[in-house]
């Protein structure tokens, strides 16, 4: 039976629920009170309407798509092989391989897995065409989906030399795999670390396009398509819009090289917020960041353990991490709706926001010289090193909250006999081309007062 509820009540336009809300107020200031300012200097409005939303920033969205990626670290290969048939088993729908030596048996890897099924990641800390070239041979006879995740300049950008390569330089080696094999994903844009590091939401964009648009203008045919790697933090949908406006941005920079695929975008939780303190607080954060993952349109998701700060690799928490996305993906809807976040005038002004702020710094970028040479010339890490110092002030001032960390503070937490890994900046003197971008969590310094006031 129709139903004529909503046409009993007249609608409310937005300049009357600003006037109610005025009157509210009872003489406060509407913007000093109820307005505020990000460090994407963004004006968040108490509310958002249908009359002041002109125009509808569509960014394709697949939700329910979304796929549960497991992390292994590969040093014993059997071992690696068999975490990863386990972790398919509770649920992991596709793998991430981190490798830093060539010579590895990635023959027996490989064909141990089902990669009919699951599609590979590779996070390879060379670059090695005959490395590929032997991936292809294996992998040529089974609909396998691999991405290699090849990123010369964001190597450049975290270690301050790029790979040693057999041919003359990292771009060449590029040009080469693109051009020989056209079925798998060639090349990565690692922006987590500029998330890591710091950087705003504009700037983690910006950079990723600028840094995408370094390889399109060097690489002369991308067949395949691009795979962003993909930090998020705690601002829950300003990071949904920050995927959305990636996508959109992405979209309109690869149309002027006429390459008509979309980007594939791989996101982790950032460990910028993440605290070693209070650490079941990670579990809260996670949480809010794979969903802020899902609803911006995440094509894969692998979470960030709880502990993967402090402690090595471990069953329990690799199984609480996967679990997160299953519950979210199996049994709080998200395998049912593709685009959750269209039509919140909200979440579509941000993205269009963070995507005009984003392209007129990408503008500015390509007019001064391009990624590279903002890069070698230190402007980036700069630049970053300004905003993580802002960052850091107002998590340093209590204005940014990390509870249980600079509020809400549990004294009995004792932290010295659990630590397996070092948990802060670690400095590796060597030689470099660069000064690297570093990454910082917000709370190391207040965790290294705590840790030595236990002894």
């Amino acid at each position: 039976m129709a139903t004529h509820l909503f046409e009993d009540f007249d609608p409310v336009s937005s300049k009357q629920w600003k006037q109610r809300i005025q009157y509210e107020l009872d003489g406060a200031d509407y913007n000093e009170n109820l307005v505020w300012n990000s460090p994407e200097n963004i004006k968040v409005r108490p509310f958002y309407h249908g009359d002041d939303f002109s125009q509808t920033t569509t960014a394709p969205t697949f939700a329910s798509d979304f796929k549960i990626c497991q992390n292994i670290f590969v040093f014993d290969v059997q071992k690696s092989i068999d975490r990863a048939l386990d972790a398919l088993q509770r649920g992991a729908e596709s793998l991430r391989f981190t490798i830093d030596n060539e010579s590895l048996d990635i023959k027996k890897l490989l064909e141990s897995l089902p990669l009919e099924n699951t599609a590979i990641y590779f996070d390879l800390k060379f670059l090695a065409v005959d490395f590929i070239e032997k991936v292809n041979k294996i992998v040529a006879s089974k609909k396998a989906r691999i991405f290699y995740n090849l990123d010369p300049i964001g190597q450049l950008a975290k270690e301050g030399n790029w790979f040693v390569a057999k041919e003359k330089n990292n771009f060449e080696s590029l040009q080469l795999l693109s051009k020989n094999f056209r079925e798998h994903s060639l090349i990565s844009i690692n922006l987590a670390l500029y998330q890591n590091a710091g950087a705003t939401m504009v700037q983690q964009i910006a950079y990723a396009l600028a840094h995408a648009n370094e390889y399109f203008n060097r690489i002369s045919t991308i067949h395949q398509s691009i795979a962003f790697e993909v930090a998020v933090g705690s601002n829950y949908f300003f990071e949904i819009a920050k995927l959305r406006a990636l996508r959109l941005l992405f979209q309109l920079i690869a149309k002027e090289y006429y390459h008509d695929k979309d980007c594939h975008i791989l996101v982790t939780p950032s460990k910028r917020n993440k605290t070693l303190y209070d650490y079941n607080m990670n579990l809260l954060r996670t949480t809010t960041e794979c969903m802020s993952a899902i609803i911006g349109g995440a094509d894969a998701i692998a979470n960030l353990p709880y502990d993967a700060i402090y402690h090595k690799n471990n069953e329990f928490s690799d199984r609480i991490a996967r679990n997160q996305l299953l519950i979210l993906k199996n049994e709080s809807y998200f395998d049912k709706v593709n685009n959750p976040a269209d039509g919140s005038y909200y979440i579509e002004t941000l993205t269009q926001q963070l995507a005009e702020k984003a392209l007129a710094l990408f503008k500015e970028i390509e007019a001064n010289g391009g990624f590279l040479k903002q890069l070698n010339d230190g402007i980036i890490k700069r630049k970053i090193q300004e905003s993580a110092d802002k960052e850091q002030q107002l998590f340093d001032s209590n204005t940014e909250i990390l509870v249980g960390t600079n509020k809400y503070q549990n004294p009995k937490d004792k932290m010295n006999d659990n630590i397996e890994l070092y948990p802060f900046v670690k400095i590796k003197p060597r030689k470099t081309l660069i000064t690297p971008i570093i990454e910082k969590r917000l709370a190391e310094q207040s965790e290294q007062e705590r840790l030595a006031a236990e002894k």
